[in-house]
């Protein structure tokens, strides 16, 4: 049948697999019936056949099944001894469970054939006293032919006339099914004899036969990539369209084979039905599961990888995500909740979605545990936007649930999810509307033993990044390294279409000596490959980007699998070893992403109770050559926008910024200097908000920030706070709400009200 549902030609294809090894395992019984290990394996074939077709509705097929069960049963507890007419009537049982195979594959159906003496026949066999049975009907022509066969082949066997055989002319009837008590049926072979184009067009195979042939397409591709690469340096040669042809080839044959290792994530999906079942009666929910996608195909080492994972997420949208019935109802919603589970290809990778329509998750409450469990100051953590607030509830230990259960709240599944999904070079990020419900996105590769990669070189050695954490490439020429790359912090910045984004220096980082950047014009050209992981957009410095190119991923020995800038390795088309980076771990080190990037946006605290309390300041320039500070808290954001975008409103300069009329303040100008910035460039602006309203700070050039402890001299009022020596050097300390104060008393013009508000 054309349109055969997979479960069914699953069961096809494996029974017709088992009976070919039954008839050859009864005759070998029959000749040994003491031989045990062959009884049980028979017993379990036909048990496993009748279970699969009753859970198929194949009833007349179980009914017949089961009878010879039974028979097998009494076997295999030593009631029964083997004898000729059992084994008989067992070839018989074999052969018609072949025909109505046949007529399932043929028709979707058992077709309407009467078993009901066969079964009759089987039953009789199951008396204690076998001899005391009646006449042993004749087995079906070919099933005796092979079994006497069989029987010859074996040393010194000759065929006998048994007492079956001789009863082969007497009782034809059920030999097949009966069509009419007048008419026989005449039959030289079963229908299913020839197993029909189902069985003939599926082979089983070992996965580890599958995974060894894998390895050798990776060493195949890897002695492609030699042979292209030689070509390429010998130009036309006359092998060069025989090389071309292998690249053909061998990338057929390396898509072919990964094609024997995919598998439907429906697999590993078939069991959540059950978990949210049982999870939401646990919790006195009402949820409903929703798939869409199940035939998308994954790697078979990707679908074990991310089992886990994705049963943590359906969890923890039972248990925090979607409300009970009672509360659902009081919002509007529909008492039963919602969990749809999404698959589907994009981009060389597969997407996986969880969503739920749930009460979404609460920022303010995730806001108040990041400061509670350290990772931000309250500042910080007040200035973060809503999704970058959510972001950390994948930090490690982190749980807004009230109390622990047997289900959450000790904050380890989310760690777990994101940790496991990064390991096989995925990713997932999660977005939230409070009232509305939470979604989870994944994006993993489609396999793992060949991905692409760009490959890099720095301090004379080449290394590997897989594409998937790979966003785009910049090259910064050597006369505006200056301009681009500023420090702040004690980390290099490069200003990317007005955004910061933080760099790391790979050379740096991994202990290979390189060239330093820095701004007295004797430093080459920049290489930036622009990454994400682990949450964080940054910039990775490298000597030299060469190309990209399918690498075959080894993995790394144990001496080296504690290092976390690498995710395995392998070798280039010269045979040279090259590294492959990882992404996640890199930017962890570099101090761009995870803890260390957490720890600096914190305040330095005293080591020493008597020692003075540090501050942290931004430090800016106006005028010529006049060092201002504020601090750090009131700093929204760093902000630089084209001279452009200026316009007037109230009175003095303002632009539109996010929804809203933001009033620019030149510190300059309120401090008694001039400005010294041309009227073409670009305004560097520090937002300062204080109670939802918000002012830009116009300065020449930010300088640093810094935490420091120092003494302030007084100012003699004004917008200054006071004055103090840092780094060295004297610096005037900004009081920005008298500033704010000083402009508009009333803060009427300070924070207009968004365009078309009352």
């Amino acid at each position: 049948m054309s349109d055969m549902d997979d479960a069914v030609r699953e069961f096809l294809v494996e029974s017709y697999e088992n009976l070919d090894r039954l008839d050859t395992d009864l005759i070998t019984l029959e000749e040994n019936p003491r031989e045990r290990e062959t009884l049980a394996s028979i017993f379990r074939t036909i048990h496993t056949i009748k279970g699969t077709c009753g859970f198929l509705g194949f009833g007349k097929l179980e009914s017949v099944a089961h009878v010879g069960e039974n028979l097998l049963s009494r076997l295999r507890d030593g009631k029964l001894e083997m004898n000729d007419d059992i084994a008989t009537g067992l070839l018989q049982l074999v052969d018609a469970v072949r025909h109505m195979l046949g007529s399932i594959e043929s028709s979707g159906a058992e077709g309407e054939d009467d078993w009901s003496a066969l079964k009759e026949l089987l039953s009789s066999l199951q008396e204690r006293d076998a001899a005391a049975a009646p006449a042993t009907p004749a087995p079906l022509v070919r099933a005796r032919r092979e079994r006497d066969v069989v029987a010859a082949s074996l040393p010194g066997a000759e065929p006998a006339p048994t007492k079956a055989a001789a009863s082969v002319a007497a009782s034809p009837a059920v030999a097949a099914p009966a069509k009419s008590k007048d008419e026989a049926p005449e039959r030289s072979e079963p229908e299913g004899d020839k197993h029909g184009a189902i069985s003939e067009s599926n082979i089983r195979v070992d996965v580890v036969l599958l995974d060894r042939l894998m390895n050798l397409v990776g060493e195949l591709v890897l002695a492609r990539n030699q042979i292209l690469q030689h070509a390429a340096q010998d130009g036309d040669s006359p092998v060069a369209a025989t090389t071309q042809r292998l690249n053909r080839v061998t990338t057929e044959l390396q898509e072919g084979v990964m094609k024997t290792r995919m598998q439907p994530i429906g697999n590993i999906w078939a069991k959540f039905p059950r978990v949210v079942r049982d999870l939401a009666k646990m919790c006195g929910k009402e949820v409903r599961l929703d798939m869409e996608g199940k035939d998308t195909e994954l790697d078979k080492t990707i679908i074990e990888a991310i089992k886990d994972p994705l049963t943590h997420i359906v969890r923890n949208s039972i248990d925090h995500g979607v409300e009970t019935p009672e509360r659902r109802a009081a919002a509007g919603k529909d008492r039963e909740g919602r969990i749809l589970m999404r698959a589907f290809h994009e981009g060389g990778q597969v997407n996986i979605e969880i969503s739920d329509d749930g009460g979404g998750i609460d920022v303010e409450r995730v806001r108040a545990k990041i400061v509670e469990k350290g990772l931000l100051p309250p500042e910080a953590a007040a200035r973060l936007s809503e999704r970058e607030c959510v972001q950390h509830i994948f930090a490690p230990g982190f749980s807004t649930a009230a109390q622990v259960t047997n289900v959450s709240g000790r904050g380890v599944g989310m760690d777990v999810v994101k940790t496991n999904i990064e390991k096989i070079g995925g990713a997932v990020d999660v977005s939230s509307e409070r009232g509305r419900g939470t979604t989870f996105r994944i994006k993993i590769p489609l396999t793992l033993a060949i991905i692409p990669a760009l490959l890099v070189s720095c301090g004379g050695d080449r290394y590997a990044i897989p594409q998937v954490s790979l966003l785009e490439l910049v090259r910064v020429e050597q006369e505006n390294l200056a301009a681009s790359i500023e420090t702040i912090g004690g980390v290099p910045l490069y200003r990317l279409r007005g955004n910061l984004l933080p760099l790391v220096d790979l050379g740096a980082e991994l202990g290979v000596a390189r060239p330093k950047l820095g701004r007295d014009g004797s430093d080459s050209a920049a290489n930036i490959v622009v990454l994400q992981a682990d949450g964080a957009t940054f910039g990775m410095l490298v000597d030299e980007i060469n190309d990209t190119e399918e690498i075959v991923v080894k993995p790394l020995g144990k001496q080296l699998k504690g290092l976390c800038c690498y995710a395995g390795a392998t070798i280039m088309g010269d045979g040279k070893v090259a590294l492959i980076l990882d992404v996640a771990g890199v930017a962890v080190r570099g101090g761009v992403a995870g803890a260390k990037a957490a720890a600096r946006g914190k305040q330095a605290e005293s080591e020493d109770a008597a020692e003075a309390e540090k501050h942290a300041l931004l430090l800016f320039r106006v005028g010529e050559d006049r060092r201002v500070g504020i601090p750090l808290s009131a700093v929204a954001r760093l902000e630089e926008f084209p001279r452009s975008a200026l316009e007037q409103g109230a009175g003095r300069r303002v632009v539109q910024y996010r929804g809203e009329i933001l009033p620019l303040c030149s510190v300059a100008e309120a401090l008694g200097a001039c400005e010294t910035q041309g009227q073409d460039g670009p305004l560097q602006v520090v937002v300062y908000s204080n109670k939802g309203r918000s002012l830009g700070l116009v300065v020449e050039r930010i300088l640093d920030i810094v935490a420091e402890a120092y003494t302030k001299r007084p100012a003699k009022g004004g917008a200054l706070e006071g004055v103090a020596v840092i780094q060295g050097k004297v610096t005037d300390i900004l009081d920005v709400e008298a500033l704010a104060q000083s402009l508009d008393p009333d803060h009427v013009a300070f924070g207009l009200e968004p365009a078309g508000s009352n």
